[in-house]
């Protein structure tokens, strides 16, 4: 049985959209590059014409990675989230005991993961030891550099 995907509704938005982009537009912009190189002649030494042919793959296997996602999602209705614990779908703000900072982060699927825009996944440490906590809680999460300790300041829905 393959793994679901956990993603939100704007992951899932998001990666339709991609879908879309890449078999409407992609493709015959690749498609045309490709015709113009071969018109050119020898396709031995034709770096145009590689260039094209790795686009190509590139493209496909895209298009083929974000139908496997969507073929095993499972949407998350940030509407529908439990405010009352911490789950997939909602922001959270906490506090790191060690150095007093509060953090903000949106608990994602692993799919929409990225670290840079504060969507953490479900799947990663810090996400894991989140998952069911409740505001006031305090976690402790083992990880490579060290013990982490963070308090739940706040559970919210996540409005993007």
């Amino acid at each position: 049985m393959e793994k679901k995907n956990i993603l939100t509704y704007a992951g899932l938005q998001k990666l339709e959209t991609e879908l879309q982009d890449l078999k409407v537009v992609k493709r015959k912009e690749v498609a045309q590059k490709i015709k113009e190189a071969r018109e050119q002649g020898d396709l031995s030494e034709n770096a145009e014409y590689d260039a094209a042919k790795d686009e190509q793959r590139d493209i496909e296997a895209r298009i083929e990675e974000i139908e496997k996602i969507l073929k095993n999602a499972e949407v998350v209705l940030e509407d529908e989230v439990d405010l009352e614990k911490i789950s997939v779908g909602c922001k959270v703000k906490i506090l790191d005991c060690e150095y007093g900072d509060e953090l903000e982060y949106q608990i994602v699927g692993s799919t929409e993961a990225n670290s840079l825009k504060g969507k953490i996944s479900n799947e990663s440490p810090v996400g894991k030891a989140l998952i069911g906590a409740k505001v006031g809680d305090s976690i402790q999460i083992e990880t490579q550099a060290g013990i982490l300790e963070y308090k739940v300041l706040g559970i919210e829905r996540n409005n993007e």
